[in-house]
């Protein structure tokens, strides 16, 4: 039981990241391939106010994902004329300049070794560091994204943003702001991945860079585009089949060493059969190309 505990915590962790993506991938139709950067900044926020100054999780996780919003604003700001492949490189090499700095600043990440001993979340009930305990969380910051993703989406805001993707020259001879738009959306989609950075540390009790590099990024991207960008349901069924699917090799007695890379090109082969026969993704109306 407690494996389908562990397993449910870190796909809702995981639905939380693709939601904010989706933000940015699916609504905005700007190709971020950086952000699990979003993600290292809120749990190396967060675990390093816990361990070194002895500030509660519950204030931290807030405070790693304002920082995660406020590195988003700036990737923004730099970032928003940029379009297409260029606005992807721009964010992939932001992503990489993150995993160099809590890779080298040792002093501080402490590096390749990682934080080990990160406090978990204080809960004032007997479930206190349960695994019920964090299935209740998790559910609970799922449901909020989703609740709050569909109030922006669906708010004359979000109507918008979806014009930008499907012709911002035409959003501009309207009269909108596009440049504070998208600034707007990179930095919503970042506090979002903050928060399930937070929420990642403070459950494992243990991160280091090999939890934020690029793969994590691409991953982060093919849970978008399976499910099916642009939709509210798209990145939840995406997160689900990626971390969900690849567990059932444990069970083939299939060894470690090869599991790994196997992973790897089940989801290079899912992915271009999957722009092969539905573009759109398994629920998904908008398509990559």
């Amino acid at each position: 039981m407690e494996y389908e505990l562990h397993l449910f915590i870190i796909t809702g962790i995981f639905v939380i990241l693709a939601l904010s993506l989706n933000l940015v991938l699916g609504y905005l139709g700007q190709p971020a391939l950086g952000h699990a950067a979003f993600f290292a900044i809120g749990a190396y926020t967060s675990s390093l106010l816990a361990l070194n100054a002895g500030i509660s999780p519950w204030i931290g996780l807030f405070i790693g994902a304002s920082f995660a919003a406020i590195s988003g604003m700036i990737i923004g700001h730099l970032t928003f004329h940029l379009k297409e492949d260029y606005f992807g490189l721009a964010t992939f090499g932001f992503g990489l300049i993150i995993y160099s700095g809590i890779n080298n600043l040792t002093d501080v990440t402490r590096g390749p070794m990682g934080l080990p001993g990160i406090p978990q979340f204080i809960a004032f009930t007997d479930l206190y560091n349960s695994l019920i305990f964090y299935c209740i969380l998790i559910l609970l910051f799922v449901l909020i994204t989703i609740f709050l993703t569909r109030r922006i989406i669906y708010s004359p805001f979000g109507r918008v943003v979806q014009s930008i993707r499907d012709d911002e020259l035409a959003a501009e001879a309207l009269g909108k702001d596009t440049r504070q738009v998208k600034i707007m959306i990179f930095t919503i989609g970042a506090f979002f991945a903050g928060i399930a950075g937070s929420l990642y540390a403070h459950y494992i009790t243990f991160i280091d860079p090999s939890s934020f590099n690029v793969m994590e990024s691409i991953l982060v991207v093919l849970m978008v585009i399976l499910g099916g960008m642009g939709t509210i349901g798209g990145p939840i069924i995406g997160a689900a089949v990626l971390i969900l699917f690849p567990e059932m090799l444990r069970f083939i007695g299939i060894p470690d060493a090869v599991a790994a890379p196997l992973r790897q090109m089940i989801y290079g082969f899912l992915l271009v059969i999957l722009i092969i026969k539905r573009p759109q993704g398994l629920v998904g109306k908008y398509k990559l190309w």
